[in-house]
């Protein structure tokens, strides 16, 4: 069956300009143009519409999702289990917060008693699963299951207190990383000092640290484009500066 542009944007519930946008962008380019000038899309171009709508509806950007279902590699099969688990993920975590939710009602009506503890339970676990479902395959295959398993298991046990001081951490290592940047030197007193920063926060997380384990997540910053966007955003290089001083750090070079 072919299908109009018109008539696809009905069927998926998006608007015309935005099909036209992935055609311009080559994300999604139509079967053919009819002698009418107009837009013709066949079954693979709904299917492929669908795989779109799939990564969007879980945030991926539009750049990343024309790499991934353009690469040769790319397996259509593998791709709808592999939703199929982030959305159960996503379910499990709103299943755990609108638990969390009616548990504070009942606390504000007197009904029961509820631990500090749990009242953080459900924005814990939203963390680990948009980190499983942004990171989670990549890091599994590199750390294995019962590393990953542990880190998030640590995650959620964590004092309101031990959470917050992972978060000061983490912002602390940022701005002593962009100062140390503009000298240029990752072996600098202040670039080490990000470094050893950076261990500090990743023990938060970690059962237990390797200096080699340290220098493969640096290394994993630079070789992994979601990483390096995160620290390269507002200075491009700080990623594999960050890499740089940790290696130095370590004394390790994976």
């Amino acid at each position: 069956m072919e299908y109009t542009i018109q008539h696809l944007a009905q069927l998926a519930g998006v608007s015309t300009r935005t099909l036209r946008y992935y055609d311009e962008i080559a994300i999604l380019k139509p079967a053919r143009i009819n002698s009418s000038g107009y837009r013709i899309y066949g079954q693979a171009e709904v299917d492929r519409l669908q795989q779109i709508m799939f990564y969007r509806e879980l945030d991926v950007p539009l750049d990343r999702i024309k790499e991934m279902i353009s690469a040769p590699t790319f397996n259509g099969s593998r791709a709808l289990k592999e939703h199929h688990q982030q959305l159960l993920n996503r379910r499990n975590q709103l299943n755990v917060l609108i638990a969390n939710v009616e548990k504070t009602i009942a606390l504000s009506e007197g009904s029961i008693t509820m631990a500090n503890k749990e009242k953080f339970e459900g924005f814990k676990q939203k963390l680990i699963d948009d980190n499983e479902a942004k990171y989670g395959k990549e890091i599994r295959e590199r750390y294995g299951n019962d590393k990953v398993n542990t880190s998030n298991n640590k995650l959620k046990n964590m004092t309101q207190e031990q959470y917050d001081e992972a978060a000061r951490l983490a912002s602390e290592v940022l701005t002593t990383l962009a100062e140390a940047f503009q000298t240029g030197d990752p072996s600098s007193d202040l670039a080490q000092q990000a470094a050893d920063l950076h261990k500090t926060w990743l023990s938060c997380y970690w059962s237990n640290y390797t200096k080699e384990a340290h220098a493969g997540v640096a290394q994993m910053y630079v070789d992994d484009e979601r990483f390096r966007a995160y620290y390269d955003e507002k200075q491009p290089g700080l990623a594999a500066f960050l890499r740089d001083a940790i290696q130095i750090y370590t004394g390790v070079k994976p």
